[in-house]
């Protein structure tokens, strides 16, 4: 089957960028608070839920996987390009990452505890966003913790609003319609953080952090 032109065009983008990316964005995911405020919640989710296995979705150069590792969880990253892997696999060596496609992980059914999908939806047509939730909740155990973070707008009326993103083509999506889109996949939301467009310096945006769990008692796991 063909792979679809934005997948090549991202991998593309951040095979490119994945130097420059891997010495600017962990430290600011470090230095703005708000950028991983919900994190350790998420992760204190996942530990008193019986523990087990997160995926960091879309992981880039790392970071988040460590602090999720350094906040108790077993963790391991996938991501589109092989060259941000790479860069992973080198800066924490004890630590499990591999290439893959959201919509396609090679993860079991059932068979994480959390999924982590920080800025990875990003660069995904809306109409593509049915295939991946539905890919989570695969993987997901009953009662399995997702948490999706992305820049977001105002208009509920469109699901999502192209942009530049400076390495490449990029979707501001809308919080409620992608709440919608979880609760179609079969997720229940549990909470959700918007910060205001002023704590956004560059562009003025809000950003997002949807706060998911798969149903403790989900029939389709028996089916």
């Amino acid at each position: 089957m063909t792979e679809p032109a934005f997948l090549t065009s991202t991998r593309t983008a951040y095979d490119g960028a994945a130097t420059l990316y891997a010495e600017s964005i962990p430290g600011t995911y470090r230095a703005v608070p708000l950028l991983h405020a919900m994190i350790p919640v998420f992760a204190e989710l996942v530990r008193t839920s019986g523990d087990g296995l997160v995926a960091d979705v879309g992981c880039g150069p790392g970071h988040i996987t460590a602090h999720l590792r350094d906040l108790g969880v077993s963790a391991f990253g996938v991501d589109l390009s092989p060259e941000m892997v790479a860069i992973a696999r080198d800066t924490y060596p004890d630590l499990r990452f591999e290439t893959g496609l959201m919509a396609a992980l090679d993860v079991a059914d059932a068979s994480l505890a959390g999924v982590l999908s920080s800025y990875s939806i990003i660069h995904t047509p809306p109409e593509g966003l049915p295939e991946i939730f539905a890919e989570f909740h695969r993987v997901l155990a009953p009662g399995g913790h997702l948490l999706v973070s992305f820049q977001a707008h105002d208009d509920p009326a469109e699901v999502a609003e192209a942009f530049d993103h400076r390495v490449c083509l990029a979707y501001r999506y809308s919080p409620d319609r992608v709440a919608e889109l979880l609760v179609k996949a079969g997720f229940t939301e549990m909470a959700r953080l918007t910060t205001a467009p002023a704590e956004d310096p560059t562009r003025g945006w809000p950003q997002a952090h949807l706060l998911a769990r798969r149903p403790a008692e989900d029939l389709s796991a028996a089916q």
